[in-house]
């Protein structure tokens, strides 16, 4: 069996040790998912992306230590960042992903990597039993849902409610949500608003930074505070930074990355 290349990269970050981890396998042939699953689950990373040659790009699966997902930000940036950093793309190629969530792009701009994401509309809804209890969360200024999956956005008062949270994860285990984001205006000038995300029905208690989510809060944050291009911080312990850009049904979301070491895989 040959060996295959294999990276461990810090996304939505300019230097290690920061951001969103994810690792990236660059298949030569179609593997089980079974296998991609058990390699998910042995790298014990929020993503794993496998790419795989196809057509004019590549076909690009996500799978957290549990599931298969159908949309990741974070591990899209870290396997288009490897394609350009190992010159498997030229500087002004665009990356093409052929995804269970349709085909998504990605291109350098100005030193930053961005992807061409789908919207994901919200609209209000009332939380489900036990959310906000697990949470920490009383009065919440906004509850919604994610209108095709059970994921929710939560907006409260400020952003040291956001810091400041700390979810009883076994309780927040039982509540029928796939996912679960927490939002507020930023109290930096320089930042629009600040966001945590919490998954622990798919196997990540807290993520540290979700390029998925912002497919929710771009276009939340672009209605409620009049602009199309807007600059969010996401406070988890590790932390990053994100640009995005709102265009009709897509968000532009662009960040950077950082190979923290590669190696082959003879699994």
């Amino acid at each position: 069996m040959n060996s295959l290349p294999f990276f461990h990269v810090d996304a939505f970050t300019g230097k290690p040790f920061a951001g969103n981890p994810a690792c990236v396998c660059l298949l030569d042939e179609p593997r089980p998912d079974a296998w991609m699953q058990s390699l998910a689950a042995e790298m014990n990373l929020s993503e794993t992306a496998f790419l795989l040659t196809e057509g004019d790009g590549y076909r690009l699966r996500w799978f957290t230590p549990k599931v298969e997902v159908s949309l990741c930000g974070h591990a899209t940036l870290a396997s288009a960042h490897i394609l350009y950093e190992t010159g498997r793309l030229a500087p002004g190629e665009i990356a093409r992903f052929y995804t269970r969530s349709g085909l998504l792009t990605a291109c350098l701009e100005d030193g930053w990597i961005a992807l061409n994401f789908p919207v994901a509309p919200v609209e209000p809804a009332q939380a489900p039993a036990g959310l906000l209890e697990a949470l920490g969360v009383e009065k919440p200024v906004f509850t919604g849902k994610k209108i095709t999956a059970a994921s929710y956005l939560i907006e409260v008062q400020d952003e040291q409610t956001v810091r400041s949270l700390s979810p009883d994860f076994p309780a927040l285990l039982k509540v029928e949500a796939r996912g679960i984001t927490v939002t507020a205006r930023s109290q930096d000038p320089s930042t629009d608003f600040v966001s945590r995300y919490f998954a622990p029905r798919v196997g990540i208690n807290e993520d540290p930074v979700t390029g998925s989510a912002h497919c929710l809060l771009a276009p939340y944050w672009s209605d409620k505070l009049g602009k199309t291009a807007l600059t969010a911080y996401q406070a988890s312990a590790r932390g990053g930074t994100l640009r995005l850009r709102c265009e009709g049904e897509r968000v532009v979301i662009c960040g950077q990355a950082v190979t923290v070491f590669s190696a082959k895989l003879h699994a």
